[in-house]
C-alpha cells in the first residue's frame, strides 16, 4: 500500500474512506467475481454509507502470486462508488484484453486491490508530478495511456521512466511526453488491498 494515499479529493473536499468502508468495497469486488463464476458465497455487505453515493473514478486490480491478472477502471466518476467497483471487478476479471477471462479454479488464488481516484488535473510542468503520490495520463492525438500511482513504486521507476512507460501504455514512443502537442494529466488515489487489510484468501 502506498504511503500518503489515505485521503481522496472529490469536488475540492477531502473525504476519507475508513478501513471499514475499504473492507466493504473489497468484499463487494470479491463477491461480484465469485457470483460471476458461480462460486458459492455468503457475504452480507452494508453499502448504505453516505460516501458511497459519491461518483469518482476507480480501478480494480487482480494479482495471482504477485503477478498482474487484470486491471480496468473508470478514469472519472460515472456511477456511484459501489456500482463502479462492481463494474470494474467484472471487467478486470473477464474483460481485460491482455488476459484470458478468469477461470473458476483461479478464483481462490486472486488477491484484489482497489484504487479510488481523485479528480484529474492538467500538468503544466512535470515537476508537479510526485512519484508514489500521483498517477499519470498521457494523451496525444487518439492515443492515451494511464498508469496508477503504485506502478512506479512497484517497478522502482524514476519520474522520466514513469512517463516513458505511460507513453508506451498509450502506444506512443517513450519520448512522446516531451513533444509539443502531448497532454499530460495527473491524479492521486487511495489504494487498498486484501493483503494489507487481512482479507487475503
Amino acid at each position: 500500500m502506498l504511503p500518503g494515499c489515505n485521503t481522496l479529493f472529490l469536488e475540492n473536499t477531502m473525504i476519507e474512506l475508513t478501513k471499514d468502508q475499504q473492507l466493504k468495497l473489497l468484499k463487494l469486488a470479491r463477491k461480484t467475481i465469485a457470483e460471476s463464476l458461480g462460486v458459492p458465497v455468503v457475504m452480507e455487505i452494508d453499502l448504505r454509507d453516505e460516501i458511497f453515493k459519491e461518483m469518482c473514478g476507480a480501478f480494480v486490480t487482480l494479482h495471482i502470486k504477485g503477478r498482474l491478472r487484470g486491471c480496468i477502471g473508470y478514469i472519472q466518476g460515472v456511477k456511484s462508488i459501489p456500482e463502479t467497483i462492481v463494474d470494474m471487478a467484472k471487467a478486470s476479471a473477464f474483460k481485460d484484453p491482455r488476459f484470458p477471462p478468469l477461470r473458476k479454479d483461479e478464483y481462490p488464488q486472486i488477491d484484489i486491490e482497489i484504487s479510488v481516484l481523485s479528480p484529474i488535473e492538467p500538468v503544466n510542468n512535470i515537476s508537479e508530478i510526485k512519484v508514489g503520490r500521483d498517477g499519470v495520463i498521457v494523451c496525444r492525438g487518439f492515443n492515451s495511456g494511464l498508469l496508477l500511482p503504485q506502478v512506479p513504486v512497484e517497478q522502482c521507476w524514476d519520474l522520466d521512466t514513469f512517463l516513458e512507460n505511460t507513453c508506451y501504455k498509450a502506444g506512443l514512443p517513450g519520448n512522446a511526453w516531451q513533444q509539443k502537442g502531448t497532454k499530460i494529466e495527473k491524479f492521486s488515489a487511495q489504494v487498498f488491498g486484501e493483503k494489507e487489510l487481512g482479507l487475503a484468501q
